[in-house]
């Protein structure tokens, strides 16, 4: 068997014992995608009105890990998306990937949604080809953007590539070993557990922290740490 044959094959590996989302209030439109999912990645694809019905557990087995999340955006003004993902709830959704169907072309706020965690945009337009392509490279780790959109986002990333030094020192000690196990994309449980305190004591650890280091959610808080606990304590 050669190199690309073995390459497909461990990538179709990946792909089974899946569980995709799709979120919307179009039914009938949405059984259909989820089908095609279905086929094309032999993974289960599970139909909900809305974000909150998705449930994901820390003690999921592999066999039910939910692993993406496409919401359906068609008709969906871009003030209200920003509004509707910051009352998603991230925390309770830790590593999974979330990706827009049915995009409208003139959105104009892809590099916000990024910034929100968004990882990819399928455009009302998208043949299924592209979607196709879309998931796999997802799934696998990297984005689904276009190359304008990455541009704004790159310059965008600029002005927030060092933490204001009062961000930094206005953290205590506790708040950066939250902080550091976030990006390690540890649930509030597995973070109270390793701290011997509460999830509640938790939850209001990470409202501070998000005000002080003035980020939205949870994927960039963990980001955040990711970059800037070396600089807040060396050899972290």
């Amino acid at each position: 068997m050669n190199t690309e044959s073995t390459e497909r094959r461990k990538s179709e590996s990946l792909m089974e014992a899946r569980v995709f989302h799709i979120v919307g209030p179009r039914k009938l439109q949405n059984e259909l995608v989820s089908y095609y999912l279905e086929r094309e990645f032999s993974a289960k694809c599970l139909v909900c009105e809305n974000i909150g019905q998705i449930s994901v557990s820390a003690n999921d087995t592999p066999d039910d890990k939910v692993e993406l999340i496409l919401w359906d955006c068609q008709g969906k003004d871009p003030e209200g998306l920003l509004v509707e993902l910051d009352l998603t709830g991230e925390e309770e959704l830790p590593g999974v990937h979330l990706v827009l169907l049915h995009v409208a072309r003139d959105l104009g706020f892809e590099e916000k949604l990024v910034w929100k965690g968004v990882r990819g945009f399928f455009y009302e337009q998208d043949p299924l080809d592209s979607v196709r392509k879309g998931i796999r490279a997802i799934i696998e780790g990297e984005l689904w953007l276009s190359r304008k959109i990455v541009t704004k986002c790159i310059l965008e990333a600029k002005g927030r590539e060092y933490p204001d030094k009062q961000q930094v020192s206005s953290l205590t000690p506790r708040e950066v070993e939250i902080l550091a196990l976030v990006a390690t994309w540890a649930t509030n449980e597995e973070i109270a557990e390793k701290l011997y305190i509460s999830p509640h004591t938790v939850k209001s650890h990470l409202y501070n922290i998000f005000q002080k280091i003035k980020v939205p959610n949870r994927r960039q808080a963990a980001l955040w740490a990711t970059k800037n606990l070396e600089r807040i304590i060396p050899k972290y």
